[in-house]
């Protein structure tokens, strides 16, 4: 539509005598048809898919989701619960149980041949950044990471300088390969049908690396990724022991604790804790420099406790303490254990 009116206007103002181009422009739903990745583990969805899914459903369209892994039945009976899955692809091997990107990216590529997808949508965790450039590169087409805004089938929104400028882009590639910032967007729930389900495509299942196992720190609090609050620090801890005044606090209030790349750099914590733009993206927040806040921009209330009233912190921040982290954090744990 943007393109007919753009043209017949052109060639009015040269005086010539036309009639309308039929000019292709932006694609219709009819014509979108959407692969959704799913990430899941211990028989659970992660939480960025769901918010991916409702990335995918604002496309238009079909969405078909991808469930593969090592007797991945249980999570792929779920998928086709949720609101917005108009079919499920399961595909069950133990090849693809650690999620390898050498390994899924052949199985996309595969499903991409067979039902020609116009979109590919994952969320934007280690599993789809580890994935999803794979599958582009072979595809030959330019991935848009991080979005934050559906605009169009083929125009989008992401945040670029560490979050402190907002580009809005247009593809021309044929398929869309797309990560979803999970915080952009609201997860999706069941719905009142069940889609149908069918085997994957088959696909070559060989691969230059080798799954050797992995060291999982287990928490008690809730995921940093997916939690409701955050009680985080910086380089201003000072050591990993006075963490413990941050995981006091989250106790009493439910919350994860994490951490600045500053902190996880100087080993005070794992680095499993950090957020910002080289960790985690968070809608809570906490403190820090500007790669620090590109972590926690989309948090709703955001609180803040440095002894530097200049810190950069108290430009975003909804409520700011000027004050000594270690008189004003054990007082607060103590008002709120009252």
């Amino acid at each position: 539509m943007f393109a007919l009116k753009r043209a017949v206007t052109n060639a009015a103002h040269i005086g010539l005598q036309t009639r309308p181009l039929l000019l292709r422009g932006y694609a219709t739903a009819a014509d979108i048809n959407t692969l959704l990745v799913v990430e899941h583990k211990d028989n659970a969805i992660a939480s960025s898919t769901l918010n991916a899914l409702t990335a995918a459903s604002t496309l238009g369209g079909s969405v078909t989701a991808l469930v593969a892994g090592d007797s991945p039945d249980v999570v792929a009976k779920a998928v086709a619960g949720l609101a917005g899955v108009s079919k499920v692809l399961v595909a069950n091997d133990p090849t693809y149980g650690h999620g390898l990107p050498e390994t899924f990216a052949p199985l996309i590529i595969a499903a991409q041949k067979k039902l020609n997808f116009t979109h590919m949508v994952a969320g934007h965790s280690a599993f789809g950044k580890n994935i999803m450039p794979r599958v582009a590169a072979l595809l030959d087409v330019a991935q848009i990471s991080d979005i934050i805004a559906v605009e169009s089938a083929d125009t989008f929104v992401r945040p670029i300088y560490a979050g402190n400028a907002i580009a809005t882009v247009k593809s021309t590639d044929a398929v869309k390969i797309l990560t979803v910032r999970a915080t952009a967007f609201l997860a999706a729930t069941a719905g009142g049908s069940t889609a149908s389900s069918e085997p994957a495509p088959d696909a070559d299942k060989t691969s230059p690396s080798e799954w050797l196992g992995e060291e999982i720190v287990k928490s008690d609090r809730p995921e940093l990724g997916a939690a409701k609050r955050v009680i985080g620090g910086g380089r201003g801890m000072k050591n990993g022991e006075n963490f413990k005044l941050l995981y006091d606090l989250a106790d009493t209030m439910g919350a994860a604790v994490g951490a600045s790349r500053a902190a996880v750099d100087a080993g005070y914590v794992d680095n499993s804790l950090q957020i910002g733009q080289t960790g985690k993206i968070i809608a809570p927040g906490i403190s820090g420099a500007i790669q620090h806040l590109a972590g926690m921009k989309d948090s709703k209330t955001i609180v803040a406790i440095n002894k530097d009233p200049e810190a950069p912190i108290f430009q975003v921040a909804d409520y700011g303490l000027v004050a000594d982290l270690f008189t004003a954090v054990p007082e607060l744990t103590e008002k709120l254990k009252k």
